[in-house]
């Protein structure tokens, strides 16, 4: 068995027998081997040779002022996790409604009514789902959120993700649970960053369920410390009529990894899912979709745009599959890259499966450089070089934003600019 394993394991407690099952599964069959396909342009070899600590649950981490404002300053109401472990004193939940339920795992876990916490029962059958498994055993915080029936969140709820430096490099595993009822709407802002150096690693997933006309904004801005691990993970379902709209940038970590895996369960159903995968210096990001469109008139619109600089690599998998019966479907997947040095490497895989008449489907990745064409243009207006290269390279990433509301699209744009001015610095 790995280190990786090893040291994750030892962090196991209690007695409860689907988590220890799903220990045991992990450890039964072990990360993923090169030849999995799933895994096959991202390396773990790496990360099994590492050991981590487990999170500390006792008092919260101690920061700096700066790291303390830069938390403050995130608007409310927000939920903070630093280092995996709820922090309730740069928490402000204050503005939430009566009508939203929101409460850390611990809390569900030891709600006396066993329906609160059934989303942790979900078993992971693949080999290749190691993570999900390891979650499955391990999570150990997280947040809840429920949403009664055509009830509203007035201002996006922020949650955040601090990684902290810490005496050794630690491991921790959240689980997340995102429920509207029907009708209900809200709006979520999830912020991953560094308050410090540090190498932890981070296992997240998040299960999200939308009835029938619900509606999501989900925008999750992952912006880790140079040296962390990430792993996260997206099960979202759809029932009819519902609308989840997400943005993902990934401007961040050493090595990255999402999957979003969404069914289109309901007639009418329908996912906006956007990104920008931005991988520089020695950076690897991965970013892999699951769709699956299962009932009528069900619609995805994908637009991930990537760009690789330095000695790093983007992956990207854009899965649709259209199931039988879910006629009238209307697919669409469009993943285009930009590299901007000779060492750089992108791999893209558009996968379209279609098993059902009458649909409308298109998918295409591209990966190329910069346009000379504009770059001339440019160039020939008095701009200097690397200022036409970054308004370009804006540009070229900006477009992934464009569908979302002004409010949720401001700050991700802010911050995607300075990972993009750091880019530019670098290179």
């Amino acid at each position: 068995m790995s280190a990786l394993l090893d040291s994750l394991a030892a962090a196991f407690s209690g007695d409860d027998p689907a988590r220890r099952a799903a220990l045991d599964e992990a450890l039964r069959d072990g990360l993923p081997p090169p030849r999995a396909e799933a895994w096959k342009y991202t390396s773990l070899r790496a990360l099994e040779r590492r050991s981590f600590a487990p999170a500390a649950a006792q008092a919260p981490v101690a920061l700096d002022a700066a790291a303390a404002a830069a938390i403050a300053a995130i608007p409310a109401p927000r939920m903070v996790f630093v280092n995996g472990r709820f922090d309730a004193e740069r928490s402000d939940l204050s503005a939430l409604p009566a009508t939203a339920t929101l409460r850390s795992l611990p809390a569900v876990l030891a709600d006396p009514d066993a329906r609160a916490a059934n989303f942790m029962q979900r078993r992971h059958a693949r080999p290749d789902e190691v993570f999900a498994r390891l979650n499955a055993a391990l999570a150990a915080d997280g947040f809840v959120l429920r949403l009664a029936e055509n009830a509203r969140l007035a201002a996006p709820l922020h949650v955040v993700f601090a990684g902290a430096p810490a005496g050794a490099d630690q491991a921790w595993h959240l689980r997340h649970f995102v429920e509207l009822r029907r009708g209900a709407e809200a709006a979520i802002v999830e912020h991953h960053v560094a308050l410090g150096d540090h190498a932890h690693l981070g296992n997240a997933l998040l299960h999200v369920h939308l009835a029938a006309g619900a509606q999501l904004q989900h925008v999750r801005v992952q912006a880790e410390a140079a040296r962390a691990t990430l792993v996260a993970r997206t099960d979202a379902v759809l029932a009819r009529g519902a609308q989840y709209h997400r943005l993902d940038l990934e401007l961040g970590a050493a090595l990255s990894r999402h999957e979003l895996n969404v069914r289109l369960e309901g007639e009418g159903a329908m996912l906006l899912a956007n990104g920008v995968q931005l991988a520089d210096g020695r950076r690897h990001v991965d970013t892999r979709l699951g769709i699956e469109h299962i009932a009528r008139d069900a619609a995805c619109d994908l637009a991930w745009r990537g760009i690789a600089a330095g000695r790093a690599r983007a992956v990207f998998h854009g899965g649709i599959t259209i199931r039988p019966g879910a006629d009238g479907s209307d697919a669409r997947l469009s993943n285009k890259n930009l590299l901007l040095s000779d060492q750089a490497e992108v791999d893209s895989q558009p996968v379209l499966e279609i098993h059902a008449d009458e649909v409308k489907a298109a998918h295409g990745a591209t990966v190329g450089q910069l346009d000379p064409t504009a770059m001339f243009y440019l160039r020939s207006r008095g701009l200097p070089e690397a200022e036409a290269r970054r308004l370009l390279t804006a540009a070229f990433c900006h477009e992934a934003l464009a569908p979302f509301d002004p409010a949720l699209r401001t700050p991700a744009a802010a911050a995607l600019d300075r990972a993009l001015a750091t880019l530019e610095s670098a290179a």
